[in-house]
C-alpha cells in the first residue's frame, strides 16, 4: 500500500458557478467560497467522507485554460520534484509556500499529464 494519498482536487474554471451548481446537482457537494475579491477559489469537503478527498473549484483568470488535477499529499515538496524529474517528469510550477504554511508544485508525468504535490501547513 502507498503511503502517498490523493488528498486534494482542484476544478480550474472560467465559469466557476456552473461548475459549482453541476458538481452539487451530481453529487451533492456544497461549497464555500474561501478567495480573494476576483479571485473565486471554492472549496469543499463533500468528497472527503467515507475515504473520499476534498477540493476546490478555483475561477480562471484571463485566457488560462480549463482544468481538472489531483494533488497527492507528501512529506517533502521539494523532493518529490526532484524524484519527479529523475524519473522522466518535469516540473511545472516549482514550489510555493503559501502564507499558511502550505506548500505545492505543480509537475507533468512523462506523458504529459499533470499533477501536484503538497505538504499541509505544520501543525500549530
Amino acid at each position: 500500500m502507498s503511503s502517498t494519498p490523493v488528498t486534494w482536487f482542484e476544478i480550474g474554471t472560467d465559469r466557476p458557478e456552473r461548475a459549482e451548481r453541476f458538481y452539487g446537482e451530481l453529487f451533492g457537494w456544497a461549497f464555500e467560497e474561501q478567495g480573494a475579491p476576483g479571485r473565486s477559489y471554492r472549496v469543499t469537503g463533500g468528497g472527503s467522507g467515507d475515504g473520499g478527498i476534498g477540493g476546490a473549484i478555483r475561477g480562471s483568470v484571463g485566457d488560462a485554460p480549463n482544468y481538472a488535477i489531483f494533488y497527492a499529499q507528501v512529506a517533502d515538496v521539494a523532493d518529490a520534484c526532484r524524484r519527479a524529474e529523475a524519473a522522466g517528469g518535469k516540473v511545472l510550477v516549482p514550489p510555493v509556500t503559501a502564507p499558511t504554511g502550505l506548500t505545492h508544485a505543480q509537475l507533468a508525468d512523462p506523458s504529459g499529464s499533470r499533477f501536484g504535490v503538497f505538504t499541509p501547513p505544520p501543525a500549530a
